[in-house]
């Protein structure tokens, strides 16, 4: 039974409980091949650097800096030729993973880290939208857009843009007090009354 424990936490399910800081910062320890700095949203004030817990100190994990190139190559290959090929943008080499968290109170949670460029990278993300099912369909076009203006400080698919902007992931179901109205942005609320049925 414990095999099969570990086998499960291996891939991400089981009992593995992850906060999106903390996959960010997962990605900053794949990035750097194995430092990082404790996550802060402080880095200084007017010219005093934020000293708080040593912010500035690096740590390093345990893992050889020879090991994270099998990750990084594997990361790549993901958003090259797998499942996240929709965050590619320009000539940017992106390392990701997608990701769908089940979701036993309804539709999965998408999912998508990543960090670029590979070499020297500059941003490392990580991204969840709820009741959205796969990884690639919301979380991973999210990070790519918040990743290519962060990098440069523009859009060039706006076409891309606008599906995230415009979509909508509210939850429907058919005994939903929400209506479609003549706009589609707009609901209306009907009162739902409850019919007892005939007995046959």
């Amino acid at each position: 039974m414990e095999s099969i424990n570990i086998f499960s936490l291996g891939i991400g399910q089981g009992e593995l409980g992850v906060t999106p800081l903390q996959m960010a910062n997962i990605m900053c320890i794949i990035a750097n091949k194995g430092h990082f700095f404790t996550p802060h949203i402080v880095k200084k004030i007017n010219d005093q650097s934020n000293k708080t817990r040593n912010l500035a100190e690096q740590h390093r994990t345990k893992v050889s800096t020879d090991k994270f190139d099998a990750i990084q190559d594997g990361m790549q290959r993901v958003v090259e030729a797998g499942t996240g090929r929709i965050a590619q943008f320009g000539k940017v080499v992106i390392c990701g993973k997608t990701g769908t968290a089940q979701n036993p109170h309804g539709k999965d949670h998408s999912l998508f880290v990543a960090f670029a460029p590979r070499e020297n990278p500059k941003i490392a993300i990580a991204v969840m939208v709820e009741n959205s099912g796969f990884g690639a369909a919301w979380a991973a076009p999210v990070a790519s857009l918040m990743m290519e203006q962060y990098l440069t400080d523009s859009i060039s698919r706006p076409e891309l843009y606008e599906r995230m902007i415009n979509g909508n992931l509210l939850p429907t179901r058919s005994d939903s007090l929400l209506k479609k109205s003549d706009s589609p942005d707009v609901p209306i609320i009907e009162p739902v009354v409850a019919v007892k049925p005939k007995k046959p």
